[in-house]
């Protein structure tokens, strides 16, 4: 690492994101192109294949190509491939591998023996020049640039907006719903930072927090609870909404910070409910969301309401920009966290 100020990288990449996704919509039709590919083959099915962020990313694809394609999906366990050597038939499965580096080699040879298999095998990544693009039949460039700090920020908003485009050309449609998405993510930074700010002061002293959610921002949630974990070195865990009720709400208390993502759609409607049960256990609840101000809540932060599908891109910012500062105001350096190294290789 170089003698940077702590954070400052985390926070430059924060801020590049607005601009960033701009330049991804630009490359609409380069996106488009493997969706018509994908659609002339006719998926019967869909596995996902990720890692850490990614894997949160592929979360949010799940829910997009089920609702939104009407295919049934599963998230592969790589470890099926490359520690047991299994070999399922994938005919007619279409196989997404998503990692910003696309140097992970568990990821690499779970594509690697799903084309052999006979999938239609994408590669989603940020690093053109890697075995993975190489490996899949189709590959996706994020055009998120190069990211720095250890902790992702703009890789996965990138990653995210890629797999909306990605999915919504194979539908058909025209990517109206993300046609400003920049100018919502600018809102949502610039708009959100005072109660950010309130939310370190409330939060710097907290050990253990809960993120929950329903439908397409449970990727947010399990986002929101990796990037406490990594910066902050918070006890975290993330549910959904529903999951949470049915058991892990017996150890919520006055003790437990919950950060709830509830934004304007199904998923968001039904929060109120779990947020409500956990703040009758004394739990403090931030309620983060376009649909944050209907929410029982101590605290929250908006951001500018978007179709459903689309929120998650801009649920996390402010959330991105908390762990940042909560970081901080506990004297760690999140572009540094202990421990932890830009590109995982796992097998």
């Amino acid at each position: 690492m170089t003698d940077a100020q702590p954070g400052a990288l985390m926070t430059a990449e924060i801020d590049q994101q607005p601009d960033m996704l701009v330049t991804i919509a630009e490359h609409r039709a380069e996106i488009a192109t493997v969706a018509a590919e994908i659609a002339r083959h006719r998926p019967r099915f869909a596995l996902l294949a990720a890692r850490g962020s990614s894997d949160h990313a592929a979360i949010y694809a799940k829910y997009l190509i089920e609702v939104l394609l009407g295919l049934p999906v599963g998230l592969v366990s790589p470890s099926t491939t490359t520690l047991y050597g299994a070999r399922p038939d994938l005919r007619d499965v279409l196989v997404v591998s998503i990692s910003q580096s696309g140097g992970s080699p568990d990821l690499l040879e779970v594509t690697q023996a799903a084309r052999e298999a006979g999938a239609r095998t994408v590669a989603v990544s940020n690093t053109r020049s890697s075995q993975l693009f190489s490996a899949a039949d189709l590959a996706v460039d994020i055009h998120a640039g190069q990211e720095d700090a250890v902790a992702a920020t703009k890789t996965y908003t990138a990653t995210l907006l890629t797999l909306y485009l990605l999915v919504d050309a194979i539908r058909g449609g025209d990517g109206s719903a993300v046609g400003d998405i920049g100018e919502q993510a600018e809102t949502a930074l610039r708009d959100s930072t005072d109660q950010v700010a309130r939310a370190v002061d409330r939060y710097r002293f907290a050990d253990r927090v809960i993120a929950a959610a329903r439908g397409y921002s449970y990727a947010t949630a399990l986002e929101s609870s990796l990037k406490l974990a990594e910066t902050s070195y918070l006890q975290t865990h993330a549910y959904s909404g529903a999951d949470l009720l049915h058991g892990p709400v017996a150890a919520v208390d006055e003790e437990t910070a919950v950060l709830g993502m509830a934004s304007t759609g199904r998923g968001g409607d039904v929060m109120g409910e779990v947020l409500h049960a956990v703040g009758e256990r004394g739990a403090d609840v931030l309620a983060v969301g376009s649909a944050a101000s209907r929410m029982p809540a101590a605290l929250r932060i908006d951001v500018p309401e978007t179709a459903e599908e689309v929120a998650p891109i801009l649920e996390i910012l402010p959330v991105q920009r908390l762990a940042l500062h909560l970081s901080l105001a506990r004297g760690g350096n999140p572009d540094n966290p202990r421990g932890l190294h830009k590109v995982t290789k796992t097998r």
